[in-house]
């Protein structure tokens, strides 16, 4: 038996990356997971090799309002959600700024909002915010997404203050240099991931499940006394503000 059996979970993002690493652990461990993102094609593919009866919800979290609408699908998908991983983001996208700012920021805080009465009410419930190594170092190439999980990770102390009265525990991962499709072309730069690579203290860039693993023990009882964390899983990495020199 895993240790998320009988959880429903709702994962934003989850078509590919961390995200679809995040769904794979939870329903691994046990959880009824719903998946979102744009592409229902994209969900289809993860979810046809998940347990559980996994359900696909579609939506565009950078839409406003989308969070909350995504939060009653899920619950009347599922009947309820144990566990939030507001995973949905985009990186730097130059003159996208409020784009970046609703993805990556308004959206996990609107979809919260949405789940958190119900998560009181069932008296237990796990948020997992995704942040980055970059909204605590500042990186040159990076403001805008920077700021958004800067902004993350102080939303996560102050809802973990808010909420843990009713038994739910807010954290966010920040992950570091991830081998992920984001980061897929400029890995093709040459130099690029060996050169950041020699800023990491293990020698390497991360695999998505690596941060998957973190994510599941966060939605479990094993960390039941964990909360307004930002746990940083990044290998050791150090030492960057900007990484134009390797492009």
């Amino acid at each position: 038996m895993g240790t998320l059996e009988g959880r429903l979970a709702l994962v934003t993002g989850a078509s590919r990356g961390i995200g679809e690493h995040c769904a794979r652990s939870l329903a691994e461990q046990g959880a009824r997971v719903a998946l979102a993102a744009r592409s229902e094609q994209d969900l289809l593919r993860v979810a046809e090799d998940l347990p559980n009866e996994p359900v696909v919800l579609t939506a565009d979290l950078a839409q406003p309002g989308a969070g909350g609408e995504l939060a009653v699908a899920a619950l009347e998908a599922l009947g309820g959600i144990d566990i939030l991983v507001n995973n949905a983001g985009v990186s730097e996208i130059k003159g996208q700024d409020e784009m970046i700012m609703r993805l990556n920021y308004h959206a996990p805080l609107e979809t919260t909002k949405a789940l958190v009465r119900q998560m009181a009410e069932r008296g237990h419930g796990s948020v997992i915010h995704m942040s980055s190594v970059a909204g605590a170092t500042g990186v040159a190439e990076l403001p805008t997404y920077g700021a958004t999980k800067a902004a993350l990770d102080s939303l996560t102390r102050s809802q973990a203050a808010q909420f843990g009265k009713h038994g739910v525990r807010v954290n966010a991962v920040a992950p570091g240099l991830i081998i992920t499709e984001m980061w897929e072309e400029g890995r093709k730069t040459p130099g690029l991931a060996e050169g950041l690579a020699g800023h990491i203290a293990l020698g390497r860039w991360g695999e998505p499940q690596e941060i998957s693993s973190v994510v599941a023990f966060l939605a479990s009882d094993a960390a039941s006394y964990v909360t307004g964390q930002t746990i940083v899983v990044d290998g050791g990495f150090h030492g960057v503000t900007a990484w134009g020199d390797y492009f």
